[in-house]
């Protein structure tokens, strides 16, 4: 098991699945977990359990609703005002809405939460991950994506699905692709300016969570008929943990991984000036672009 004491982590969507059982593997190898939850109570009973699951007291909590990019801003603030040091970022949080729902801003949530989200929370605490790598030991950023990307295409003209949504499998799947379009630009940028932080995404494979029974009787059937082919969490959680902490990825970048080996992402993922455009549509829509949080 590698030892990650003196490092920090910062983990979202924490509080149940992967994300927890992240939590939990790295807390038992020594890091200070910082688990990011939307419930006060249920981040609390999380990050207890944790400790006495690992004997680690390192594991802190922030509370924000990463749908709403005042949420990201909340989680990056309260973060800058208790750290100086950001080793690894693992971005978890994520979710399939069966029925299109709006944000607070305005945006549908599956783009919100499960894009924007990834891209505005790196923004925000990529300075603190620049000044924590070094050449020797890289800060890393580490995407949750899924293979739901591998039959997904963007429509540049109707990123946030209003013409038509469905089930919400095509909003999940194209939210999947662009965590790899931000990925692979990420790395690009970090790489040109001779960064010292990495920047990866994965498929967990399919995995039996609580995700997707969020959305009433049918998904929960759905979700309970797949789980006898289907990993638990322990499994699932095996790439982020791998790409997190494990040295053989050390200055590995740009890299899109499945059972903790590199895997080939869909023909459009592979696309610099998709990547760009992403890039500079979300500069705009977060806010970054003018200096002004929406």
């Amino acid at each position: 098991m590698a030892t990650m004491n003196g490092k920090i982590v910062l983990i979202t969507g924490a509080t149940n699945g992967l994300g927890e059982v992240t939590a939990r593997e790295i807390a038992k190898m020594g890091a200070t977990v910082v688990i990011v939850g939307r419930n006060p109570e249920k981040t609390a009973h999380v990050a207890a359990d944790i400790k006495t699951a690992t004997g680690n007291d390192k594991v802190d909590t922030i509370i924000g609703d990463l749908s709403i990019m005042d949420g990201v801003r909340h989680v990056a603030q309260s973060f800058r005002d208790r750290y100086d040091e950001l080793h690894i970022l693992v971005n978890n949080a994520g979710a399939l809405f069966t029925d299109r729902q709006i944000t607070a801003d305005g945006y549908e949530k599956t783009f919100a939460l499960n894009h924007l989200n990834y891209f505005l929370l790196t923004h925000l605490l990529l300075d603190t991950l620049k000044a924590t790598g070094t050449p020797d030991e890289k800060a890393r950023i580490v995407n949750v994506s899924s293979d739901a990307h591998q039959m997904a295409s963007i429509d540049w003209d109707d990123l946030q699905n209003s013409k038509s949504y469905g089930t919400g499998m095509a909003a999940y799947g194209e939210s999947k692709l662009e965590n790899i379009l931000f990925t692979y630009e990420l790395a690009r940028r970090l790489d040109a300016e001779g960064a010292n932080v990495t920047a990866n995404a994965l498929h967990p494979g399919l995995v039996s969570t609580g995700f997707g029974r969020n959305n009433g009787f049918l998904s929960k059937l759905f979700m309970n008929l797949l789980k006898p082919f289907a990993l638990n969490a322990d499994q699932g959680a095996e790439t982020q943990i791998y790409l997190a902490t494990s040295p053989e990825v050390e200055g590995v970048t740009g890299t899109y991984f499945a059972k903790s080996k590199p895997a080939t992402s869909n023909e459009a993922s592979h696309k610099q000036a998709d990547w760009e455009r992403l890039w500079t549509i979300s500069e705009e829509l977060t806010g970054l672009k003018t200096g002004e949080p929406v």
